[in-house]
């Protein structure tokens, strides 16, 4: 077995503004596995909050974990001791798409029909960040014209308060009606409780599909003031990092966000959807900065998903990997022997 490191800056086409700050270009480490003639892909979008800011921090931490040997150990013992270890998740996220990748190439099956799941099927959300209204008006032709996106997710929770939130998604609405898509919206925890109740029942009256993450991450507790009553269905994405979160605030939510990179890939993701489903909750897949190799990943688990937002490598100028295509709205992954992501060989030869 042969691991190999490769960093690539992924460049945006479009900065995206959430509540907690501006997301740029960022430079993201794919993971390389060759055994028995086939080569496993996988992907670390670094982040603060999941535990390494850096394609270095990220790359230092997968070193350290293989040093002692990882070839005969199954997927799921590498995973716990990864956990047990404190690797953190959007590092250890990369290793373990890679080694689901080249497990599934080993079966000669697509890497969703090795998990036993459907091909993808639901349309995926498009992100649109904080911004005001005169760049809404020009950003929403540049997302939808000429696609067949069917979901714009609008982000809130802008640090001007919810004048500012209201501001921007009433442009939104008005830029939107000639393109009969539906709307969402991710405030990333940018409101208070008040806010959000308020929120809540203003976005109701304009059609929005859901609201996810409402409150900041530690806030759980108060999810139970919004579910009550609450007029559309509420998400958390920041608070649910592990399956076990799901229980602590299961019964003041609709439904759980997963992500690759929160979790530690697909084995976190695998665990993240049973727990949700035991609970009786709606699952959402989302994503980070990542390009089509992590996103394919994703898109293997989207047909057992309810709702999808795998949509940051169409912000990507250019992406540099290939595998997770829009196909009628759909990020749908190729029907080949794993998850179908690939780093372009420009990046890495």
């Amino acid at each position: 077995m042969n691991i190999s490191f490769h960093k690539v800056v992924l460049k945006k086409r479009f900065p995206l503004a959430i509540s907690r700050g501006v997301r740029y270009d960022s430079e993201n480490l794919f993971v390389r596995i060759e055994s028995e003639g086939k080569v496993g892909w996988g992907e670390a979008a670094p982040g603060g909050s999941e535990g390494a800011s850096t394609s270095e921090e990220v790359e230092m931490a997968l070193r350290n974990f293989i040093a002692p040997g990882i070839e005969g150990q199954s997927i799921t013992s590498l995973y716990d001791r990864a956990i047990n270890e404190k690797v953190p998740p959007c590092a250890y996220a990369a290793l373990d798409i890679a080694m689901w990748d080249l497990l599934a190439k080993k079966a000669k099956l697509p890497l969703y029909q090795l998990l036993g799941f459907s091909r993808a099927h639901i349309p995926t959300s498009v992100t649109i960040g904080i911004n005001p209204p005169e760049v809404i008006k020009e950003r929403v032709p540049l997302l939808l014209e000429g696609t067949t996106v069917k979901s714009l997710k609008i982000k809130l929770g802008s640090p001007e308060g919810i004048h500012a939130d209201k501001i921007m998604f009433e442009q939104v609405v008005k830029s939107t009606a000639q393109y009969n898509v539906q709307l969402r919206v991710d405030a990333n925890g940018g409101w208070n409780v008040e806010d959000a109740k308020h929120m809540l029942q203003w976005l109701a009256e304009r059609h929005v599909d859901y609201v996810e993450q409402p409150l900041k991450e530690g806030e759980e507790g108060k999810l139970i003031e919004l579910y009550n009553n609450r007029p559309i269905p509420i998400f958390v994405d920041e608070s649910c990092r592990f399956a076990e979160n799901i229980p602590h605030f299961a019964s003041y939510v609709d439904g759980v966000n997963l992500k690759l990179m929160k979790c530690g890939g697909i084995t976190g993701g695998l665990r993240i959807i049973a727990t949700a489903k035991a609970f009786g909750l709606q699952t959402m897949i989302g994503c980070m900065s990542e390009s089509s190799v992590s996103i394919a990943a994703g898109a293997a688990l989207s047909g057992q998903i309810d709702h999808i937002d795998l949509d940051s490598h169409y912000n990507l100028n250019p992406d540099p990997s290939t595998g997770a295509p829009m196909v009628d709205g759909v990020t749908l992954p190729p029907n080949v022997p794993g998850h179908g992501g690939n780093l372009k060989e420009e990046y890495y030869a």
